[in-house]
């Protein structure tokens, strides 16, 4: 099982939204603790050894980095999703 952490945007995207939109994002995030590739996650690429998807939920977009070393899936950035690319 892995652990969560988040970045600093992340963490503040999350504090000044609403709370239903919070807690939509966050149940979604929280599943990656058990599963680390959901079917609907995307492949991004590799920032340096760590592989970095991206996950749908609904009009946002979070990505992620995977740090198999530690067990850390590293939520990077949460944004609608023009502006998360």
């Amino acid at each position: 099982m892995y652990s969560l952490e988040y970045s600093v945007q992340a963490a503040r995207f999350l504090k000044k939204c609403d709370k239903d939109l919070c807690e939509r994002i966050t149940h979604k995030i929280q599943n990656l603790k058990e599963t680390t590739v959901p079917s609907d996650a995307k492949f991004m690429g590799r920032h340096h050894s760590d592989k970095v998807f991206r996950i749908r939920i609904g009009d946002y977009r979070a990505l992620y980095k995977i740090k198999e070393n530690e067990k850390i899936v590293l939520i990077a950035k949460i944004d609608k999703r023009p502006r998360a690319y």
